[in-house]
């Protein structure tokens, strides 16, 4: 059943407003997928937050034109296109795509958008290895954290030895 032109445009604006409203986008070539793969990969992205939809190449186009998004179309164009829309997080699109097709060969990673710039295959698999938000912070507050414990290591240490000290002047006395 053909789609009509009102349902087309409204496809395009959709998707063009999809993409002025991502930090990050990664594009992938669903081919080879099942309907099952293609629904798993879609709730395991809806539940980190992450929209996963599959785009007709040529709506895809007008939409990138209609968002005046830098998106290198010519990357994709022997591909058909599913692209994860991550609105929170830049990384996390990246992370569990790669994870899916490290598991599912079939899922091919393309390349994505990135603060409005396209990306290339590597920078979406650097991205992917990159550690996540949480851990970032995680790492960043130990790091600020290491030398304040250390000024207290030291601080006890000066005054168990003044206890130690005084217990043995105690004792002689």
């Amino acid at each position: 059943m053909a789609i009509t032109r009102d349902k087309k445009e409204e496809m395009i604006e959709a998707v063009a407003e999809k993409i002025k409203n991502s930090k990050s986008i990664i594009f992938t070539d669903y081919r080879g997928l099942s309907v099952e793969e293609i629904n798993d990969v879609r709730n395991k992205l809806r539940g980190k937050g992450i929209e996963f939809k599959v785009i007709k190449n040529t709506l895809f186009k007008i939409a990138v034109k209609n968002a005046k998004a830098d998106i290198d179309l010519e990357s994709l164009k022997d591909h058909p296109i599913a692209a994860a829309f991550g609105y929170d997080d830049e990384v996390e699109p990246a992370k569990v795509t790669y994870e899916f097709s490290k598991s599912h060969e079939a899922l091919e990673l393309i390349g994505g958008f990135l603060n409005g710039k396209s990306i290339g295959l590597e920078e979406v698999k650097s991205l992917a290895l990159m550690p996540s938000r949480e851990e970032m912070y995680a790492k960043i507050v130990g790091s600020l954290a290491s030398p304040l414990r250390g000024i207290a290591s030291v601080l006890q240490g000066n005054l168990r030895g003044l206890v130690s000290v005084l217990d043995q002047y105690s004792k002689t006395k």
